[in-house]
């Protein structure tokens, strides 16, 4: 590791660590709104991961990394997500948009179940990372929901792409998993873009 990586990481984990130390208070269901806010330091039940500990999960192929940013969905019955500006994840992670919304309607949570259970093979013990933006409410809510489904393993990165990015690791661009084929089209509108 060069000394730029290793400074990078280091004060990309210092200032997660000043971030979480806000006191944000965990809600007792989901985040249903303003989700690019600061952040509670954890979500009962999952770890809270810091840029180093991803790092070492993804090189050991011990996760399945899951990006959770949000799109807006074509009104078209059946329509793809509307994609208007390219997103960078980390590389081999899974596009699952809309999964950490407050409320999704029941085709995005049994969709959301089913990739889970595909990703995992099925294994509820196998290691799951969530991840968003920096300061961003999707990955909470996406992390206390795998929980909720009966996931031991569930890790969640507070500082996301950005904390990756910002320590200078690799990316690679991000392409969504095709939307679910019933249910509402669009979101509720308190779920405003982060």
């Amino acid at each position: 590791m060069t000394l730029a990586v290793a400074i990078a990481l280091v004060a990309s984990t210092l200032s997660a660590s000043a971030a979480r130390a806000s006191g944000v208070p965990r809600p007792e269901g989901f985040r249903m709104s303003d989700y690019r806010s600061p952040t509670p330091d954890a979500v009962s039940g999952a770890e809270t991961v810091d840029t180093a500990a991803v790092q070492a999960l993804v090189a050991q192929g011990r996760t399945v990394p899951i990006f959770v940013q949000r799109l807006e969905r074509s009104t078209l019955p059946g329509g793809p997500w509307l994609q208007s500006k390219p997103y960078r994840q980390i590389p081999g992670s899974v596009w699952l948009p809309n999964v950490g919304v407050g409320a999704p309607d029941a085709a995005t949570l049994a969709w959301f179940e089913e990739h889970l259970a595909r990703l995992t093979q099925g294994d509820r013990g196998r290691d799951v990372l969530f991840y968003c933006l920096s300061d961003c409410w999707l990955s909470w809510n996406a992390a206390k929901r795998a929980v909720l489904l009966g996931y031991a393993r569930v890790h969640w990165y507070p500082t996301g792409i950005d904390g990756w990015m910002e320590a200078g690791l690799p990316t690679e661009e991000a392409h969504p998993v095709p939307p679910p084929e019933t249910g509402s089209a669009r979101p509720a509108a308190a779920h405003a873009t982060p």
